[in-house]
Formats: C-alpha cells, sequence, structure tokens
C-alpha cells in the first residue's frame, strides 16, 4: 500500500498522450456545482467585459488599445506613447509578478477562474459541444461511430458555430490592437480597401477556431509558459487544489450492509474510488495523484467529490483548496517569508507605478539641436543655432504652443506658421535661438526652453547652445 501511495510513475507522461504518442482526445463530463456556478458568474463577466471593450469610452479614448502598429497604448483611458514605454514596461512588470504571487499563495487561481483560454473553453466552446453532441458518454460514442446523416449534421453545425464565435473573437481582440473604428471600416467597406486588415481578420479568426476546436488542453499541458512554471513557482505552502490523502486513503469501494435498511459500510478511507473526479478533469488527470503540471484548478474536481460525499453521507472537502501542510501536518494556512518578500516588491512596484502616474506631464517635449549644423552668425555679436523641436500631446484638449528662452537674454525664432498641438497627437517644428555674444559661457552654453500655452508652462527642456571656440 506504501508503495502505492508513493508511486510517481504518472509524472513520466502527461495523460493527454498514450505510450505511442499519439494523442488522446478527452471527453470530461459536464460540470455541476458550487464552484462552477461561481466560475460562471465570474467568466460571463469577463466575456461581457471583453467583448464590450472595444466600443467603451473614457474621455474620448478606448478603455484599452494595444496599438503595436501605431505606437499607442491606452490603459483605462490613460495613453502611453513610445516615450511613456519605460512606464508600461513597468505595468506589465508588476501585473506578472501580481500572477506570481497569486500562484506562489493560491496556486493556478488565475487560470482556473481568470485565464482567457480556460473561460472560453469551457464556458463557451465546451457548453456549445455539450448542446449539440451531448455529455461524455455521448460523444465518445458519435465519435467512435461511422459517418451517417446525424454525425455530419452534428460537425458540421458544431464547427459551423465554433468558427463564427472565433471570429467574432478574433474581431474583439483584432479591435484591442488597432481600434474598434478601423474594425467597422474593415467590415463595412470592401476586403480590397483594407487587404492587410481582412488578412489579419481571417488570420485571427482561424488560429482562435483552431485552438478552439482541437488544441484545447495542449494550450495549458504543453503550450503556456506559465503552466510550465508552475512546478518552480509553488511549494507546500502553496494552496491548490488537492486531494485530502490522510482522509481518503486507503480507498475503497462501499460495501453493501446486511440489512437493507443500514446506511452501506465504509471500512477504508473516505474515498470510494469513483474516479469522478477523473471523468470531469478537463485535462484527463487524477488528481488524487497530488499536484501535476496539468491541472489549472478550474474545480471540477471539488464539485464532483463533493457530489458524491453528500451522497455517502461522508463530509464534503475530501477534494478542496489547501496546501500540502494542510493536509499532511494539519497546519493553519500561514503567511510565509516567501510570499511576504513578493508582496514587499509588488507594493514598491505598484508604488512607484502610482507616483509615475500622478507625476506624468501631459506634454512630452524634445528638442535637439539639428545634427550637422554649426552655429551662425547673422550679424556681428550675435549666434543663432538651429533646433528641432518634437511636442507629444497626452490628452484630448488641443494647445495653441509658445516656445520661449527661459535662463537667458534672447530670442527664438519658428520656423514656418504658429506652433498648435492638437488632441492625442504630435506636432514637429523647428526654430532659432538667437543668442549675443556677451550672454555665451564658451563653447556650450547650457540653455533652457519653455513650453507654454496661453501663458501657462507645460513643460521645460534643457539642452546646450553652440558658439565658437
Amino acid at each position: 500500500m506504501e508503495q502505492e501511495l508513493y508511486d510517481e510513475s504518472f509524472r513520466d507522461h502527461i495523460s493527454t498522450v498514450d505510450d505511442k504518442g499519439k494523442r488522446v482526445w478527452i471527453f470530461p463530463k459536464k460540470q455541476l456545482g458550487k464552484f462552477f456556478r461561481w466560475r460562471s458568474i465570474l467568466s460571463y463577466f469577463l466575456l461581457t467585459f471583453l467583448f464590450a471593450g472595444p466600443w467603451i469610452r473614457i474621455n474620448g479614448q478606448p478603455l484599452l488599445l494595444l496599438g503595436v502598429l501605431d505606437r499607442k497604448f491606452v490603459i483605462f483611458g490613460i495613453t502611453f506613447w513610445p516615450q511613456d514605454f519605460w512606464m508600461f514596461g513597468l505595468s506589465m512588470l508588476a501585473f506578472i509578478l501580481f500572477i506570481i504571487l497569486f500562484t506562489v499563495v493560491y496556486g493556478r487561481l488565475f487560470c482556473g477562474w481568470v485565464c482567457p483560454q480556460t473561460i472560453f473553453m469551457e464556458m463557451l466552446f465546451r457548453r456549445i459541444e455539450y448542446w449539440i453532441d451531448g455529455d461524455a458518454g455521448q460523444q465518445r460514442k458519435l465519435a467512435a461511430q461511422a459517418w451517417n446523416r446525424e454525425k455530419a449534421i452534428k460537425r458540421i453545425s458544431k464547427h459551423s458555430i465554433f468558427y463564427l464565435i472565433s471570429f467574432l473573437i478574433g474581431n474583439t481582440f483584432l479591435a484591442y490592437l488597432i481600434g474598434s473604428e478601423r474594425i467597422i471600416d474593415i467590415i463595412t467597406h470592401s476586403p480590397l480597401d483594407h487587404l492587410a486588415g481582412f488578412i489579419g481578420m481571417l488570420v485571427f479568426s482561424f488560429v482562435f477556431y483552431f485552438v478552439f476546436a482541437y488544441l484545447r488542453e495542449q494550450v495549458c499541458t504543453t503550450i503556456c509558459p506559465y503552466g510550465r512554471l508552475q512546478g518552480v513557482m509553488l511549494d507546500r505552502d502553496s494552496i491548490v487544489v488537492a486531494y485530502d490523502f490522510v482522509r481518503g486513503e486507503p480507498r475503497g469501494k462501499l460495501k453493501k450492509a446486511k440489512d437493507p435498511t443500514e446506511e452501506p459500510i465504509k471500512i477504508t478511507g473516505d474515498c470510494i474510488d469513483c474516479a469522478l473526479c477523473v471523468h470531469v478533469c478537463p485535462t484527463g488527470i487524477d488528481i488524487r495523484n497530488g499536484t501535476q503540471l496539468e491541472c489549472v484548478n478550474c474545480t471540477a474536481c471539488i464539485d464532483a467529490c463533493d457530489s458524491i460525499m453528500e451522497k455517502v453521507n461522508r463530509p464534503t472537502g475530501l477534494i478542496r483548496y489547501a496546501s500540502y501542510n494542510m493536509i499532511a501536518q494539519k497546519k493553519p494556512f500561514k503567511f510565509t517569508l516567501r510570499m511576504a518578500s513578493y508582496s514587499l516588491v509588488l507594493c514598491l512596484l505598484l508604488g512607484v507605478l502610482g507616483f509615475s502616474l500622478a507625476t506624468r506631464s501631459d506634454v512630452q517635449t524634445t528638442v535637439l539641436r539639428t545634427p550637422g549644423m554649426l552655429y551662425q552668425k547673422p550679424s556681428p555679436g550675435v549666434y543663432t543655432n538651429l533646433y528641432n523641436i518634437q511636442v507629444v500631446n497626452k490628452t484630448m484638449r488641443q494647445y495653441p504652443l509658445e516656445v520661449r528662452l527661459l535662463n537667458k537674454p534672447g530670442k527664438i525664432k519658428l520656423i514656418g506658421d504658429s506652433l498648435v498641438l492638437k488632441s492625442q497627437d504630435m506636432a514637429k517644428t523647428s526654430f532659432f535661438v538667437e543668442l549675443d555674444a556677451k550672454d555665451l559661457e564658451g563653447h556650450s552654453t547650457p540653455i533652457r526652453i519653455g513650453i507654454y500655452s496661453n501663458g501657462k508652462q507645460l513643460d521645460e527642456v534643457k539642452t546646450s547652445f553652440l558658439g565658437p571656440f
């Protein structure tokens, strides 16, 4: 019994591949139970939020836009330009660390409750499959039977709906990359007018269809890097979906009582070895073997086991959220030093990010002396330098700009028309700085350039003025 309990040969292979290396198709039973109901509520809320996201506007800006092509990112109505990339990178770092912290403390809670792959697969595509093909037993029967009219109708219907949903998902994700306005433009015009966008739409749709119709759990078990790193981040104090082997072992079937009016007799552990936890698992594992790479913490096994425990008059929670130490040593949850360290780093990152957002200027200016240009001497005792200026507007307001010299008595002459900075736009021009010889401080004189609008200073830039040796 001790050898069987600690037999870990199951770790030598994954449940979705047989001994010959051929994929084993998973037919999980339909999930029911309190955890599934809570996951459903959260999932449908997140799905609504996801599909509505490109159309929600905050101060005229989309809720979320990852405009890689335009080098413009909008997060909760706040626009980030290439100059703010360090801030965007800090936000992503904080988000990744947040997930790592949750993994250290709560295991793969993100995978089971929030991950788009799990939500789309289990709450959308799998529901449609149950509706058309039936539960696990009916699906196996349909897959094994020869092609006939019934099978053809079900397969065509299911995959047609799968592709339509994938097309909708693909368009939604594309809207997060290029904006909802461009998506409408692509849809309402001929594909030839927007060939690149049309091809991108088809590619996105096919990728999502392939993932949810064929790859499925393979994304979680072999492709997702976060899933592969799970074993590195978890320890014996991490809370995961766990089987209580102390209470459940040794497993054994219920024995009938001699008196039909009495309850069945259980002389071993609480696990009656019904294997329902295996049948409902979307990755095909046996949670009783312990924490495994393929487990996405979807709680399907918890609901299945609880339903059996209630039927055999045993306490629920044989499979539950717990850490190894909470089960093996019956220790209460403890906030460890490792968890505290991650939390401290996360708080510091969020503090820096919050301070950066709070002190972030509405306008960002770059002033550079024109390359290859030396000073000029338009008149005796007067020197000029030519500069290029670029001003980025991070707000929805329009600014008429004025460029002033702050620390030296001199003149600034713009080349061209007056400088107007439109909302969410970038303005570029050139200007001359004119200084008297008596105000120069040698070959290089530090100067400060102020950017004003309607008498209010928006930004200040330091540069240098090149003079004679």
